[in-house]
């Protein structure tokens, strides 16, 4: 399974940007997928996911801001990233709990992307 991930950049405070991520490969079903960031010196942190279900997760720091959507055809997700701030700077990893066959369950990251946002 690969995880191909999309659509980083520069931008400056107050403007917006789209990432996305597709998974490919021997997939069964796909469990939750989201989207991780990390910026220089501090630890990798959840941004939001979304479930088979289509249930959403947000860290209380983009609530409001980022809204996180998915193509279950595709098997993909979108982060959709408005009003940036600085401190949204960071790589972003896509992350993919999903079942490769009925009974494999496993994790995967994807490359990650950066985010720079000036001020």
């Amino acid at each position: 399974v690969q995880l191909q991930a999309s659509g980083g950049g520069l931008v400056q405070a107050g403007g917006s940007l789209r990432l996305s991520c597709s998974a490919s490969g021997s997939i069964f079903s796909i469990v939750t997928m989201g989207w991780y960031r990390q910026a220089p010196g501090k630890q990798r942190e959840l941004v939001a996911n979304t479930g088979s279900d289509g249930s959403t997760n947000y860290a209380d720091s983009v609530k409001g801001r980022f809204t996180i959507s998915r193509d279950n055809a595709k098997n993909t997700v979108y982060l959709q990233m408005n009003s940036l701030k600085p401190e949204d700077t960071a790589v972003y990893f896509c992350n993919a709990d999903l079942l490769e066959t009925a009974w494999l369950r496993r994790y995967y990251w994807g490359q990650g992307t950066q985010v720079t946002v000036s001020s």
